[in-house]
């Protein structure tokens, strides 16, 4: 259930991002993935994919930086470093 409250957090705030920016479409996301946010690279992609599908992020390519230092102040964040869009 952690997996899907992530998600629906990330869907959402990429919604506002598309808005401010008038977008048709997310094409593009970076995010990085806290060494302590229990999450790697490929189950974060499927997450990702099943939560953008009929949404403006729908097919968006997909980055993810996954860092291995635990001592980040970050370290339990998954956090958005880019958003490309289509306006």
């Amino acid at each position: 259930m952690h997996e899907a409250s992530l998600m629906k957090n990330l869907m959402r705030r990429l919604d506002e991002i598309a808005s401010a920016e008038n977008a048709k479409r997310i094409t593009g996301v970076s995010v990085w993935l806290g060494a302590l946010s229990h999450m790697s690279a490929s189950h974060f992609s499927e997450h990702f994919e099943e939560s953008s599908a009929g949404t403006i992020a729908e097919g968006a390519k997909l980055e993810v930086t996954v860092s291995d230092d635990p001592k980040d102040p970050n370290a339990q964040e998954i956090l958005v470093r880019s958003v490309t869009v289509d306006t």
